[in-house]
């Protein structure tokens, strides 16, 4: 067993590609964690939906942004909450849409959720 265990996003254990943006994957131990990086022009429903292979997330999350500003949209409603950094969010699994605002790139840590974000075509 050991007592230490390093690890760092420049070198994941397994990194999901997809349009205008990628969602990096560190294991360890039974704890997985997820590092969303979405460029300015990114949208779930557009460039992440062809790889999940549904319309919306649909996963729960808890995560914490580490720059630059999104969005969360449930589906059905018209109104959305806009994530920014310092924020500490949770998003329940009911089918939501996300977008980045602005022309900042947007960074966020996912503490939950991560071991279930786009698993259909994940690319090491």
């Amino acid at each position: 067993m050991l007592d230490l265990i390093v690890k760092r996003f420049n070198n994941p254990d397994k990194t999901i590609t997809f349009n205008n943006g990628k969602f990096e994957v560190v294991e360890i131990k039974d704890i997985v964690i997820g590092k969303a990086t979405y460029e300015p022009k990114w949208k779930w429903s557009k460039d992440a939906n062809p790889l999940a292979g549904t319309k919306f997330c649909e996963v729960e999350h808890l995560g914490m942004v580490m720059s630059g500003s999104a969005t969360v949209a449930f589906h059905g409603e018209d109104d959305y909450t806009v994530l920014k950094p310092g924020d500490i969010f949770y998003v329940s699994p009911r089918p939501h849409d996300s977008w980045v605002i602005g022309n900042e790139k947007y960074i966020s840590l996912h503490f939950i959720g991560a071991d279930k974000y786009i698993q259909k075509e994940a690319k090491v």
